[in-house]
């Protein structure tokens, strides 16, 4: 194999992996083709979060394998442990790999056909990745959920909850810092539970990470995301208010504005609490502006359900919201719930929410 072509779908977190992959290609001596079609290697980082990801990825591996049958075509990301979707792969996928063991590129690259056991480890992210902006970067700081929101694949297809070392991520910024790097985003699936045990018997949470890189690279600004509601804390609040060079856009997804709907999806947390949370912010840092995400037409969602959803679009000022329509996501709770709501009636919902802000 001597060219390579990675194609990201989803969020921040499969852009930050893409970029340690290319890392490791290159140093597997493979070069960047301009074109997919033309490449010997074809990753798909993948996401299944929402189904309109999941139907872009079999439109292109379908299309991909029709234009070039000799390419190899590697699946990674979320879709890689679906069982449903390596069947529905398995004549024009040629591997699937989760991300933990990207590693596992060496041996196809050598044209192995058996790859090594899973490893089920972090160290892919100990990969210095290929920037894809040199005055913005992404930095994961963790990975996985231990949430199991109903409607959420992440939890299995990730793992549960790991978050690297402060020494680690201290380095990757250190080096970013030394070119000159202006903006950095924190990255993790529930970023703000970063919880890092030390071999001291210390533990490091997230706003006191936070604190200590905000203090220590006070000419990066820092953004995080996506945080949880349910791990937005007090001292969080104020390590944000305290370090100028933090963000003041904050992404704070609240899903549903109906308690009812709150609890069918196991967020564990209520309105009051989450407009709480807001009220608390915007007292310490008046200039905060709020980004959220939305899921309309959740099972069960009555148009009482909907309006109090669309009443936190009045009541919040968001300056910018990720408005879903519910799909059921294979292998979650919510998939067994009857998806009752018409399509037509969830692109209403949205269509709605969105003359709010």
């Amino acid at each position: 194999m001597k060219k390579y072509f990675i194609k990201t779908f989803g969020c921040q977190m499969n852009e930050s992996d893409s970029e340690r992959i290319e890392t490791f290609l290159k140093q597997e001596g493979l070069s960047k083709s301009n074109s997919i079609e033309l490449a010997d290697l074809a990753i798909f980082t993948t996401c299944g979060v929402r189904q309109t990801a999941e139907d872009r990825v079999y439109g292109q591996v379908h299309n991909l394998r029709k234009k070039n049958r000799e390419i190899t075509i590697v699946i990674t990301g979320c879709l890689a442990h679906r069982k449903d979707v390596q069947r529905r792969l398995k004549e024009k996928a040629d591997f699937f790999i989760p991300i933990k063991d990207i590693s596992s590129l060496k041996e196809i690259i050598q044209k192995e056909k058996n790859l090594p056991p899973s490893r089920e480890d972090n160290k892919y992210l100990q990969i210095t990745p290929s920037y894809q902006k040199k005055d913005t970067a992404l930095v994961p700081i963790m990975t996985g959920c231990n949430n199991f929101c109903t409607y959420c694949i992440v939890p299995y297809a990730r793992g549960r909850e790991w978050s690297r070392s402060l020494d680690e991520i201290t380095q990757e910024i250190q080096n970013l810092a030394k070119n000159d790097c202006k903006s950095i985003v924190l990255l993790g699936q529930n970023v703000n539970s970063y919880d890092y045990s030390t071999q001291e018997g210390g533990e490091i949470k997230f706003h006191s990470l936070f604190d200590t890189l905000a203090s220590k690279f006070s000419q990066i600004e820092f953004s995080f995301f996506s945080s949880h509601p349910k791990d937005f804390s007090d001292k969080l609040i104020e390590t944000i208010a305290k370090n100028k060079n933090i963000s003041r856009k904050i992404h704070l997804p609240f899903q549903s504005g109906s308690d009812k709907i709150l609890a069918a999806m196991n967020r564990k947390y209520t309105r009051k609490h989450y407009i709480g949370i807001i009220e608390k912010i915007l007292a310490k840092i008046p200039t905060a502006k709020f980004s959220t995400d939305v899921i309309v037409g959740f099972p069960g969602e009555s148009e009482e359900d909907f309006q109090a959803t669309a009443d936190m679009f009045k009541e919040i000022d968001f300056f910018e919201a990720y408005i879903n329509k519910y799909s059921p996501r294979p292998g979650t709770v919510a998939e067994k719930l009857e998806d009752s709501i018409p399509w037509s009636e969830k692109k209403r919902r949205e269509r709605y929410l969105r003359t709010l802000f």
